[in-house]
This record gives C-alpha cells, structure tokens and sequence, in this order.
C-alpha cells in the first residue's frame, strides 16, 4: 500500500507542474519574436488529443503506463524536496503580512500593480481596435489622431463596405452615364444617385472606432491611395492603415449586448419612408434610426444622410423579435451614456464611456478595474492634471473612455483616458471645454512662437512634456530639443532639466492626446515658413536650387517649404538651356507667385521684370480696380485677344484694340508665350470674375482718357475749354478736374441764339464755356454729358452748396433717382443726403406726369421738408412747387391733411396695396384711403383682384374722414351718396308695361337674365322676345349680349305668386326719344363731377396736349451726341427747356409723328423659333389700332357725347389692359419702365418701328436694349442680337449684317450666333449663304457635335443627299472619340425624317451591333422605326433586345412601351405576344436566381 500510496500521490500535482512549465515556456517563447501575433484564447484541452477515449481508458501499453509512472514519482520526490523550504519561508512571509498595517499593504499593493506602457507603432499589430479623432479629410483618405502621439490613416475603401459598394457600381455606370448625358446644351443632366464626397461625411475633430487592417515599416509608401505624402503628419500616418467597417469594429459583440446604454459605430444601409436602416456589425440585428431623430445628431441642417455613412450610435431599445434595435445620434446622449455590464470581453469597444475604479496611484499613471472585472491603465498623457499622487487616490470612482485594448496581455487589459475632451468627444480647447472658445489649433496655428514654456516632465529616451499654459501643455520630440544630435535627457541636469523655461515654436498638434507639437531647434525658430500657409503672395523671398528637371525647376525657401518655378518662368525671355543658367545648390532670389494652400504648392517666379517690379499687386478681384496699372504675364495667345495672368492665379483679357496703337502683325510672335508686359485695367466685374486690361494704356507714354469722375456729381455747375469739335458735339475738358466733357452744339447754339453752322464758326479749340450743368455721368468709359443751364430759373445748386446747414424749404435741388420704394422715389443728391418723392407730389396732372420717375433719371425737386437727424429730405416736382409764380392749371391738388377731406369730394391717388378685404389708395403723402370690396364695382364682382395692381391710378368719391385715427373710407361705385341711403325698388313697385333699366346677369340658350336697376330682383327676357323680324336667328342675337350689358326692357307680365318677371327687349316696345342717350349722361342728374367713372383710370382716356409742346421745340433742342446714351440726352433737354416738361413726357412723344401706311410697308420682325407679334389676329389689332389713332389725330375733341361713350368702353376694358397689344411709343415706353428685361417687348417695340417704316430707329432701340438689359439675362441679350441679325438681313446690306454679326458673336456665345444666322438664311431663302455660314461653323466650332448635325439637316432638306452623308466621315475626323456615337445616332435619324429609312436603318444597326448593351440606343431605333409604322420590325427589335440581361426594372419598362406600341399601331395578336414574352421572360428570370 504504501508503493502504491507514493505512485499515485505525485501523479496529482504532475498536470499542474506541467502546466506550469509549458506557461514558462510560453511566456519566453513570446518575449523573443518581434512580430508577435496576437495571444489566442488559452485552453488547459490540447487539440491534438484526439484517442481520448471516454471512461478514462488509455491506448498506451502496460509496459508505457508503469515506465511512465516510474519517471512522474521520482519527478515529484524531487519538486517535493524542493519546495520544502519554500513553502516555510512563504508561511512566515503570509503571517507578516496578515499581521502587518494597511500601510503595508499600500505598498504590497504597489508590487503589484501595472506600469502603464506608451502604445508606438511596434505595438500595433493588425486586428487591434483603436479609438481616435480625425485630424484631416483628404479627397481619398481620411488622417486620424491616435493615443500616444501616434498617426494613422482610413483610405475611403475602407469606411463601409456601402460605400465601397457604391463607389464600385459608380465606376461601372459611369460610362454609361456619360454616354447618355453628353448632348452639349443640356444645363440640367438628370438626377442620379451622387457618391458623397468625403468631406460631407466626415469632418476634422470627429472621433472614430477602428480597427488596423495593416501596418507598414517607417517610410514605406506602400498606401498608395493617399498619393504623395505632403506634410509629416501625412507621412506618419501611412504606416498604419485602419478601417471603419462596423462589421469589423463591431465583431465580438453579441446581441445580448445591445441594451440602453451602448454606444457602437454603425453605417447606413438605405433610407426608408420613415428613416434610416443601419449596419451594426451584430449578427441578425440591423439598426433603425428615424427621421426625427437623426435631426438631433451633429450633423448639418436639412441634410440627410448618405448611404454608407459612418455614424455614432447609442442603443435604445429592442424590438419584440430581436431583429431591430432603434438606436439614437443625440450627442448629450452619446457623451454621457456609459456601460456598466457586458456579457463578455470582447463586447468592449474603443470609445466606450465606462465606470472605473482606481487600483493603483503610480508616478507614470493609474491603474483602474474596469467593469469590476477587467484591469486598465492610464498613462501620463491621458490623466487630468500633472500631479497624479496628490489629485487621484485608492478606491476613487469615475468615468473613463476605453482606448484601445493592451495587445499580448491575457486576460485582456485596457488604455483608459481622463482627458475632459476626450470624455465629453468635443475638441481640445485652451480654455476648460466651452465652445465659443476656439479649438487647440486655431489658437496655436502652426508657427506661433511660444517665448515661455516650462520643462514639466523628461522622458529621457522620448522627449519633454511642457506647460504653455494653464490647461495647454505641449510635447517636444528628443530630435527637436536641439541641431545637434542628442542621445537622452535628464530630469535633474543639462540644459533641459525640470523646470527650465524655454523659446519654443508650435510644428503641430496632437489632437486626441490634446497636445501642440513643439520644437526648440534654433533652426526652426529662425526659419520664415513652416508651412505653405505662411507664404505671402507677391512676396519676395530668397532660396537655393533644389532640383531642376525638364518641366519644372524646385527651390527651396525654408525648411520644409519648397516652391515650383515653371519654365516660361524662368526668365523674362524663354531659355533654350536653363541648365547653364541655374545649377545645384545655387541661390536664387524669386518672387511668389501662386500659393495653394490646399494642394501645398508655391508658384515662384525668376523674371526680373516681376522681381524688380514696384507695381501694386493684384491678387485678388478685390486688387483689380479699375485705373490700375501693375505687371502680368502673356500665357495665352488667340487671333483677337491676348490673355493675361496676374497672381494667384487671376487671369484677364486684352482685346485687339487694347494690345497696341498700330498694327502688330501677327501676336503669337509680338506676344510669346511667358512675355511680362505693363498693363493697365480698364474694367473688372466681381459677379462674373471678368477683367480687361489694356497694354496700350498700361504704356508710360500714354496720356489717360480714363479721368477719375467721383469728383464731378450729377447737377454740379462747372464750367470748361473746348478740346475738340466734331459733327454734332463738343468735347470739352473741365476745370480744374480735367474730366472730359461732352456737349451738344445745338443746346450751345440755342443757348447763344445762334445757329449751329454760326457757332461752328466763331468756336475755337481753347475756348472757354461756362455756366454748364453735369446732367449724366459715364464712369466706364471716363466722361459726363453737360448741357447750358437754363434761362430764368433758379440755378441748381453746386455739390459744394448742397448742406443740411445751408438747406431751406422751397429750395431747388437737383439728383437724381436710385430706386423706388415705399414712400416713392428715393432721390440721392449727395453721397450724404437723400430725399425722397412720393408720387402724389410729383405732378400737377397725375395723367400728364411721371408720379413714377425712372431709375438713374434726373430731375430738379422744391424742398417741402427737412430730417436734419437722419440727412433725409421730403421733395415736390410739382409745377406749382417748382415755379409758383408762373400759376400752371393743377388737377389733382395737393392733399396736406386730413382736414382737407370733405365727404362727397372726388379725388384720385394710386393703389398702394392688394389686401383680401380690398384696396389701400395712397391720396396724399400721408394719408392713405381704404375701399372695401363691396365699394369697389357696381355689381357683384367674384374674381376681383386680377383688376388692380399697385401704384395704379384710381378715382374715388370720399365717403367718411376720421381726423382723429386718420382713417378715409373711399368708394369707387357710381352715383352720389345720397343714393346709396335710397330704399330700393321692390316687387311691389313693379307692374306691367313698366320700362326699366338693368344689366345682363346671365345669358342662357333660352334668353337673357336681366337684373333691374335699383332693386334685387331678376327677370327673364326669352329669346323670342330679342327681335322684331320672326326670321331672324335669335341664338345669334343672344350671342352677341355679354353678362354686365346695360340694356332697357319692357316689363311683360309679373306674377307675384311664383315671384317672376318676364320682360321684353324688342325695339318695337320703345320710342326712339327712349333709345336715345341724354347728352350728359345716362342718369340724368347733369352732374358731370358725380357722374364720371370711377375706379382704375385707364391712362388713354385722358387727351394729352403733348403733341403742341412736341411740335412747338426746335430740333437744335432735340440733338444728341453719338457717344452718350439716350436716355442722357432726354434729361439734358427736360433741364434745358424753358418750358415745364417731365421725364415721362420725352418718352411718350419720342416717335409720335407716323405716317400712314407705314404698318404694311415692311415685315414683322421675326426670331429663330417664334414670330415676333404672336398671330396674325395681334397684327390686325394693332395696325387697326394705328389707323384709328391715326385718324383721330385730326378731329376735334368737342364731341362730348363721342368721348362720354367711348370713355365707358374703355372702362369696361379695364382687365384687358396686360393682354392689349400696345398701340403707340408712350405704351411700349411704359411697358419697359415694369420689364426692361424683357427681350420679347424690346423686340415688339422694334418692329413697331419696322411697320413705321423707321429702320433707324429700330436699331436705336436695339442698341438700347442691350445696354438696358440686365447682364446677367444673357438669353435675353441673344434674343435682342439675333432680332438684330434678322433686320440686317432684311434691310440691311452684306457688309451691315457681317459687322453686326461679328459683334454679336464676340458679346454672346459664338457657337449659338453663328448656328443662328445660318438658319436666318435657311428660314428666308438664302440657300447659299446658309451653306457658306455651315461651313464657316463647322470649320470654327468642328469639335461640336451640334454643329454636324444641323449642316447635315440643311444638306438633307435641301435635298443634297450626298453631301449630308459626306459630312459623317468629315465630323467624325473633327470630333473627340466620345462624340461618335452621338454623332453617328443623329445623323441616322436624321436619315429616317429627310433622307432614305433604310439608310437609316442600316446604320443603326452598326451602332447597336457594336455597342449592345446601350439600350438607350435601341430604345431611339425603336422610335425611328416606329415613325415608319412598320410593327415587324418593331417586335423584331424586342425579341433580340430581350436576349439580353437586364434587371427586371429594365425589362418592365421596355414591355410596357412594347405594349403601348402594339395597342397604337400593332394588333390584338401583337398585344398577346408582348403579355405572353413577359410571362416567359419573368419565369426565366426567376429559375436564374
């Protein structure tokens, strides 16, 4: 017993002594390898156990099992030996310590614990999960800060596996796509699923979960996504390479898991009605985030999200089935959520907020147990405060976020971090973590000298941590402390010992551990750019030659900076050997030229000329203003122009005319290529980024004609000598600012009371002219127009006059109009003082007048009120205001005050407001009346607001004042107020034979509805009782009433039980005294003042006595200079009669005076795709209306029963006034002053002249347009050209269209132009010259699909069969590879609709033979074939298009638009088939899958 005792008592403890060792052994074997891979899960099974048999049987032999035996006991007699004296020693040691105090066991603990260990890119290994903060978005990979001081970088195929998806079937649409949509013309391509960019998914400070798919050695360039690596940081970050995938972060989380409290990464997998579904990486669980609560996450305003975007999520609970776990983007909720028990460790994620209780207090950092389980670490880097001991004790609880997880420990241990920012994922912030504090980096920006930093801490081998701040500390690498090589640091000597103080510059920022980068090299102190940010633009700086190659030579400025210098840079010449020029390592001194901050590149400069230039610098559009004069460079050359290069990349245009005074020759050899030259700008537009300059003016001899004109104000008096004398004008230069000056010769002459050939006469170069008036100002081309001041009125008053000291009231002052308002017209006078016209106080006559003066016109106004305090005053043009003394006739007095107001009285204002309840009439400048909708029309009007618009002219009776409220009440009804009180007719008061007045309420089939005047009450007036003759067609009759008719009846019988009238309109029921009209008016009361329509005024009822004052100026008054615009010349001339006369009044009377006739002498106008009058019924109307006005010239207008009557028909018409074709210049003239954008009315206006026969004028009002129009309406400056183009080539002559066509095409798109005249020539005949135009276009603009297509379509039409087919061969030579198939599809369907089908067809049947799987190309033979009706062909083309794949969305379109064929011009037979084809198709689809 006791042999057997002793064998089978050290057969016990030999498993764990084996298992002991094998530990040992594992432990040495895993300190040796450098690339260890991570620790697997251990086992005490062994997996190559596999004849273990159950029952604890063995297959080892007797003789094994007792040799086996022998060798285990006498194993443990030794280790039994052993230990011995081991385990009395440890006895003791374990009562010593049982004994001992706690202070003891402080220190036994200490033994114990953890060193926290720095994490560096050795011990990263793949599959190791990190938490970090992303640094940049770059266009294919995003930069992220690790823990640590440590770098990383996520290529964009590596952020979802959506999105690489995405971006996938984006590379396989593409050409497809650009196939289908590269027809040239189209503004708008169709809408298609877009592939975010990086940037909108991701932003700089966002913290990210990931887990490292590879590490590469120190400066392998293996991540080649990333492209050359710019900066440190970049370089870096490509060792590590991490992904986002949820599917990888999340792995080892279990769906027990996913309870409140979680926070996970997931990614969008597609949006739903109601929100989004979310990847999260958990077997069988998907997440859903809704609509609503996506808009409290981080991300920007009304924007959604995009699928395979990366969010943050918290967990917030699971549906019944377990499948769905909605989840929540609140930040609040995302920050301050933790976990407080998982089901396993994996379940761990970097990022999670997690409860911690600190274990160990240590120098180098705590030591926590996380989840009451898990051991973790915190290191230096990552505690609050640098006083670890004194603020962290034993047993203190608190919040820490994971990491990462410690690799090669077992079990797993875990980073921690304390940093606030990183506890609340917000940025690092100088200042505690309040967010209107700016962010680390944009406090410390690279470069920022720190004069004071002190030595915190030294990590001999690493480097030193030092405090800049308080809160802000920094971090300098060992190789930054110095030039010099330095091998380790010492905390308590050298000079970088603790508590030293030092100058130090910020090289960077670590964001996640919340450090600057800094350096202490006295090399990177002195050096002038540490980043290309730094450089300035137009700087000069000095470096050395760092590399010159055959494109390009590379110098570097200062450190880390190098810049580029191109080869037409090299010098002010081109050099044919640079290499003998500039050699290695030589100093060069260069100018910047270009700095892209985002591609981190510097553009130098080595041409002397820019280098020694004292020229301002223009790099910016807000540096181009005009007059400058300053350097650039040639870089583009072209027949017409030269196109200049300034800094920065901003570029400008000079014309042929600018370049020189004489001809040139050719300007590819006067110009070369990189030649500086000396220019001066003389426009710049910020809207379109356009600028001209101009090397003729930049030349130091050239003398300005661009005087700057600020200093000379519209109504100065100024005074000049005479320069130059031409035709009609003068050209004056003004003293003493030497602006140049224009003014006509016949207001000079009418000035002097001379004729012009008198003044040209006794007129001489020098003399001086005084006493003028600056009525306009050209400030582009650097001259103001002047005209003499006018005879017998008070003087406008000068600019330096003009003050709110020296100001009274009833003083003249002259401005001019900026825009209009609420209150009217504002008036601008000075730049400091602005008045304003309210439209009641601009005329006498509101008919006559202009209440709404023109933009930029001029105008002299009395002073009625003055607001010292806000520089603003109130102004009158009235007559009455202006010259009191010459007593003119006012028709429409001015209203000061309510107590003006009588009830009764009659007045008329403009509409100023539209409301639901009625109108607002503004009848004096302060005093608004209301009319309510039941005072606006006699009888009951449903649709009437389309009848007023504001600032309309309206006629109102006065029917209550409130002086107190100021509150008017107006009517627009007719008759007097006493008879609104009357009671009204009831039925009583009617009976039979009774002949009353109504109005037509209805018209039926079978007669009129008749309302009686006074009374509410209706009859019937049947149609056979319409007329007198029995064979008359009375259906006609009833169709020539309209409702609101005024008619007389008869009544015929009333029946007052049922309550009918029956009434009788036969003229044999009247006596002709009865049909007459009473003189005055229908009602009879004599009162014209009462009886006068109300309402709207139509502006044409209203005689104008304009033609007298039009006939009575003389024509020096009405000259006008070339070179200033018109409206220019018409305020000079309002400012020079002596007559009182308005703006609006040159308008109305321009072109008065036609002739008869005229409107059918000459064709209308037409454009390319429309006529210009919209129908031949418009062209009636308005040459009728011609004729008329025509004749009514010479009648008198003393009929007043004529005038009464046709007043009332224009009344009627009130609602016809938008839709009535305008009739004469006044109506053209007023329908610009609301559109003056409007290419169509300019063009109506043109031809309007045309059928005058005044071709002249047309052109002027052509030029006018294009100078009126807005220019950005570059549709509506085309339409105004080509209307032009049409009046040349119909009256013009070959040499008059070729110019006009020239020019045209350099102030719009040349393509267009020359596309338009040629079908100018198509559309009237000119055969010839069409062709010669196609020609000229195709030889121009051959790169232009477009183009080839429409020559072919005019060969074709004209019948040329041959040469349209000619024309494939020649475009497909001219055009991009790209554009053949476009071309080839349109020139055969151009076959099938002008030239042979079966041409045609043989030519698509190359294209879809070639390309088969375009089936927008099928789709568009299809059509063709369609358009020959032949069905067979037709199925013939299904039955191959569906032998290919295709998605069953595709397949479901193409048999509906089968079917629709069949049912349109197949048969019920075709229609089964398609039915039966679908069936088919469908169940092979579905036995495929």
């Amino acid at each position: 017993m006791p042999t057997k005792r002793s064998l089978e008592k050290p057969s016990s403890p030999d498993p764990k002594k084996a298992k002991l060792s094998s530990e040992k052994k594992q432990k040495t074997k895993d300190a040796k390898p450098k690339d260890a891979k991570p620790l697997q899960p251990r086992t005490s099974l062994l997996t190559e156990e596999v004849d273990f048999p159950r029952g604890g049987g063995t297959t080892l032999t007797p003789l094994e099992v007792k040799t086996i035996r022998a060798e285990a006991v006498k194993e443990a007699n030794e280790e039994l030996l052993r230990d011995a004296a081991v385990s009395s020693s440890q006895t003791k040691t374990k009562k010593r310590k049982s004994e001992g105090k706690l202070k003891q066991k402080s220190k036994e603990g200490k033994s114990a614990s953890i060193r926290p260990e720095h994490l560096n890119y050795k011990r990263i290994t793949p599959g190791m999960k990190l938490y970090g903060q992303i640094f940049s978005v770059q266009p294919l990979a995003l930069i992220v800060s690790l823990p640590n001081q440590l770098w990383a970088h996520v290529p964009i195929t590596q952020i979802s596996s959506q999105l690489t998806k995405r971006l996938e079937s984006m590379d396989e649409d593409e050409d497809m796509q650009n196939a289908s949509n590269e027809e040239e013309d189209e503004d708008s391509p169709k809408a298609s699923s877009r592939v975010p960019d990086i940037y909108e998914i991701f932003r700089p400070g966002q913290y990210v979960r990931g887990i490292v798919t590879a590490v590469h050695p120190a400066g392998s360039s293996e991540s080649s996504i990333m492209g050359r690596a710019k900066d440190e940081v970049q370089k870096a970050s490509r060792r590590v390479e991490m992904s986002l995938a949820p599917e990888k972060v999340n792995e080892g989380l279990a769906k027990a898991d996913l309870k409140a409290g979680l926070t996970l990464t997931a990614a969008v997998a597609s949006l739903e009605d109601h929100g989004y579904i979310l990847e999260l990486g958990v077997p069988n669980v998907t997440g859903f985030l809704s609509y609503r609560e996506a808009e409290k996450g981080p991300f920007p305003e009304n924007s959604k999200l995009h699928v395979g975007q990366i969010v943050d999520v918290a967990a917030s609970a699971m549906s019944g089935n377990g499948r769905t776990c909605t989840v929540s983007v609140d930040k609040k909720i995302l920050v301050s959520t933790s976990v407080s028990e998982i089901t396993n460790v994996s379940s761990i994620l970097p990022g999670m907020l997690v409860q911690s209780l600190i274990t160990a207090v240590l120098p180098s950092g705590l030591n926590l147990q996380v989840l009451g389980s898990f051991e973790g670490t915190v290191d230096e880097y990552h505690v609050r405060t640098g006083d670890i001991a004194g603020t962290y004790k034993m047993g203190q609880k608190l919040k820490a976020r994971v990491l990462y997880d410690i690799p090669g420990t077992a079990p797993p241990r875990f980073a921690l971090s304390l940093l606030q920012h990183v506890v609340k994922m917000d940025v690092k912030r100088p200042e505690g973590s309040k967010h209107d504090v700016p962010s680390l980096q944009e406090a410390y920006p690279v470069g920022t000298i720190l004069e004071n930093v002190e030595v915190l801490r030294v990590e001999a081998e690493r480097g030193l941590m030092v405090g800049v701040q308080d809160g802000v500390k920094g971090f300098i690498h060992i190789s930054q402390t110095s030039d010099d090589h330095v091998p380790t640091l010492s905390p308590t000597t050298g000079p970088w010992k603790l508590g030293t103080i030092h100058r130090a510059r910020v090289t960077g920022h670590l964001p996640l551990d919340g450090l600057l980068q800094l350096s202490l090299r006295p090399s990177v102190l002195e050096q002038k750019f540490l980043q290309v940010a730094d450089v300035e633009v137009g700087s000069i700086v000095k470096g050395k030659v760092k590399k010159l190659t055959e494109s390009a030579m590379f110098v570097e400025m200062s450190g880390s900076v190098d810049g580029v210098v191109w080869p037409n840079h090299y010098a002010d010449i081109a050099l044919k050997h640079p290499g003998k020029r500039f050699k290695h390592g030589q100093a060069i001194r260069c100018r910047v030229l270009v700095v892209d901050a985002e591609r981190q590149r510097v553009v130098l400069t080595a041409k002397k000329t820019l280098i020694d230039s004292a020229m301002p610098i223009v790099a910016r559009m807000e540096d181009a203003r005009v007059g400058v004069v300053t350097h650039a460079v040639v870089f583009r050359v072209s027949e017409k122009n030269l196109n200049v290069e300034f800094y920065n990349g901003l570029k400008a245009i000079v014309p042929a005319r600018e370049i020189s005074e004489t001809a040139t020759g050719k300007l590819a050899e006067t110009f070369p290529i990189g030649k500086p030259v000396t220019v001066r700008i003389i426009s710049a537009d910020p809207s379109t980024q356009r600028i001209v300059a101009s090397i003729r003016q930049g030349a130091p001899n050239y003398k300005s004609a661009l005087v700057d004109i600020s200093g000379v104000e519209i109504g100065n008096i100024v005074q000049g000598t005479v320069a130059e004398i031409h035709k009609e004008n003068i050209m004056l230069t003004l003293q003493p600012t030497q602006v140049r000056a224009l003014l006509s010769l016949g207001n000079l002459a009418n000035r002097r009371g001379l004729t012009v050939a008198q003044l040209r006469v006794s007129l001489k170069a020098g003399d001086e002219v005084d006493d003028l008036v600056v009525v306009s100002r050209n400030p582009e081309k650097g001259f103001v127009v002047v005209a003499s001041r006018p005879k017998g009125k008070e003087a406008l008053v000068t600019k330096g006059a003009i003050s709110l000291d020296t100001l009274q009231i009833g003083q003249l002052v002259g401005g001019r109009v900026l825009r209009h308002g609420m209150r009217g017209a504002i008036i601008k006078l000075t730049n400091q003082i602005h008045g304003s016209l309210h439209p009641t106080d601009a005329c006498d006559d509101y008919d006559t007048g202009m209440p709404y003066p023109a933009p930029d016109s001029v105008l002299k106004a009395a002073v009625l009120a003055i607001d010292r305090e806000k520089k603003h005053l109130i102004l009158s043009t009235r007559q009455s205001r202006l010259d009191p003394e010459s007593q003119p006739a006012v028709v429409d007095p001015e209203i000061q005050n309510h107590e003006q107001l009588k009830v009764g009285e009659t007045v008329r204002g403009f509409i100023k407001s539209v409301t639901d309840h009625g109108l607002f009439v503004t009848i004096g400048r302060n005093i608004d009346a209301r009319v309510q909708i039941k005072e606006l029309f006699d009888e009951f009007v449903k649709d009437w607001k389309p009848r007023f618009e504001a600032n309309q002219l309206a006629k109102g009776r006065i029917l209550s004042v409130d002086v107190e409220k100021k509150k008017v009440e107006m009517s627009f009804r007719s008759g007097s107020t006493s008879k609104s009180s009357a009671p009204l007719i009831s039925f009583d008061h009617l009976s039979q034979g009774q002949k009353i007045d109504g109005r037509v309420k209805k018209v039926e089939d079978y007669g009129l509805f008749v309302e009686i005047e006074g009374a509410k009450i209706t009859g019937l007036c049947h149609k056979s009782e319409l007329s007198d003759n029995k064979d008359a067609d009375v259906t006609l009759a009833l169709r020539s009433f309209r409702e609101g008719d005024r008619v007389k009846a008869v009544i015929l019988s009333v029946d007052s039980e049922k309550r009918r009238i029956s009434l009788g309109l036969k003229p044999s029921y009247f006596t002709e005294e009865e049909h007459a009209v009473p003189e005055d008016d229908e009602m009879g009361d004599g009162s014209s003042q009462v009886d006068e329509p109300l309402g709207v005024v139509e502006e044409g009822s209203v005689p104008s006595d304009s033609e007298d004052e039009e006939q009575g100026m003389g024509e020096n008054d009405m000259d006008a200079s070339e070179g200033a615009e018109e409206s220019d010349v018409e305020v000079m001339d309002v400012d020079t009669d002596d007559r009182p006369r308005t703006f609006g009044n040159a308008l109305v009377n321009e072109d008065s005076n036609l002739e008869h006739g005229a409107d059918k002498s000459l064709p209308p106008l037409k454009l390319h795709g429309f006529t210009w009058e919209g129908g031949d019924a418009a062209s009636d109307q308005v040459g009728g209306s011609t004729h008329s006005s025509d004749e009514s010239e010479g009648e008198e207008q003393s009929n007043k029963k004529r005038r009464r009557r046709r007043k009332e028909i224009e009344q009627d018409l009130t609602a016809d006034l938008q839709t009535k074709m305008p009739e004469s210049n006044a109506d053209f003239e007023r329908l610009l002053l609301g559109s003056p954008n409007s290419s169509y009315i300019w063009i109506q206006y043109m031809s309007f002249q045309l059928r005058l026969a005044e071709i002249d004028k047309s052109r002027d009002i052509a030029r006018r347009a294009l100078r009126t129009i807005n220019f950005r309406e570059e549709a509506e400056k085309l339409n105004v050209w080509v209307a032009l183009l049409n009046l040349e080539n119909a009256y013009g002559t070959d040499e008059t269209l070729e110019s006009m066509f020239k020019e045209a095409a350099r102030s719009c798109d040349s393509k267009t132009v020359h596309l338009r005249l040629a079908a100018i020539f198509d559309e009237t005949g000119k055969q010839e010259r069409a062709e010669e135009q196609y020609k000229r276009t195709c030889k121009k603009f051959g790169q232009s699909s477009k183009v080839w297509t429409l020559f072919c379509e005019h060969y074709l039409k004209r019948g040329q069969l041959e040469d349209a087919r000619n024309l494939l061969s020649r475009s497909l030579q001219s055009l991009e590879k790209r554009k053949h198939l476009k071309t080839i599809s349109k020139f055969a369907q151009l076959e099938y609709k002008l030239g042979n089908p079966e041409r045609g067809r043989t030519i698509f049947e190359g294209i879809i033979d070639s390309h088969p799987k375009r089936h927008d190309l099928w789709l568009v033979y299809i059509d063709m074939e369609t358009s020959q009706s032949d069905i067979q062909n037709i199925r013939n083309l299904f039955g191959r298009l569906f032998g290919q794949k295709m998605t069953s969305h595709k397949a479901k379109t193409l048999f509906k638009k089968w079917l629709e064929l069949e049912r349109r011009i197949g048969d019920e037979e075709g229609q089964a088939l398609v039915k039966q084809k679908a069936v088919e198709w469908t169940q092979r689809a579905a036995g495929n899958e």
